[in-house]
């Protein structure tokens, strides 16, 4: 389906350029969004009776969006989720739980704009694109943690994790140790019956 288009539609073209899409993509998204209008002569009649018009309210988006950024660029924000020892999380974080974080701060951002490859699926800081406007980017950094206190941590560049690899570790000696010392208990035992057996067979002799 050919469609028009209203605003720069990223990895798909600028305002006014006339692009072939998917029937679904338009339907579902471009013209329900009025980011498009199908292309057809009596819509581009239309848009160019609307263009200054939709470049000066482009701008002015633009403007709004810039400023925004400005003051969202590098700010942090808490997840707390539920994870194993090793860092797992017991479900992942979406657009929307990065949406819902944000605006417990404050921070009016619409989950739409949240960008991310995948759902987020383990402890740590991860930096996360927000796209305010069609030309204007931000970035903002998700703190996933299992409390607050372990989400303060990681603000300061600590390693949750490496706590569970030293009690790992710890635990691994402690057991090498109670096995070591189970294995001379049992050698000290057999050493004992070895030399019961021995005098109980020098006792028979010395009776025979």
């Amino acid at each position: 389906m050919e469609v028009i288009l209203l605003e720069r539609v990223e990895n798909l073209g600028q305002m006014g350029d006339v692009v072939n899409v998917k029937p679904g993509f338009a339907r579902n998204f471009l013209l329900p969004q009025k980011r498009a209008l199908r292309a057809n002569e009596a819509n581009k009649n239309v848009f160019e009776q609307q263009r200054a018009e939709l470049e000066t309210r482009n701008l002015e988006r633009k403007s709004e969006a810039e400023a925004a950024a400005e003051k969202i660029n590098g700010q942090s924000f808490v997840v707390i989720r539920q994870a194993s020892e090793a860092g797992a999380l017991f479900g992942s974080v979406s657009t929307r739980d990065i949406a819902e974080a944000a605006s417990q701060e404050g921070v009016k951002i619409e989950r739409a704009q949240v960008r991310l490859a995948k759902p987020l699926k383990a402890l740590g800081l991860f930096p996360v694109r927000v796209v305010l406007h069609p030309e204007v980017d931000s970035s903002i950094n998700i703190n996933i943690a299992r409390s607050e206190e372990e989400a303060k941590r990681q603000a300061r560049g600590e390693n949750v994790l490496a706590e569970n690899d030293d009690a790992n570790d710890e635990a691994a000696e402690e057991n090498a140790a109670s096995e070591e010392t189970a294995a001379e208990f049992f050698d000290e035992e057999a050493q004992a019956a070895i030399g019961d057996d021995a005098e109980g067979e020098e006792a028979k002799e010395d009776n025979a």
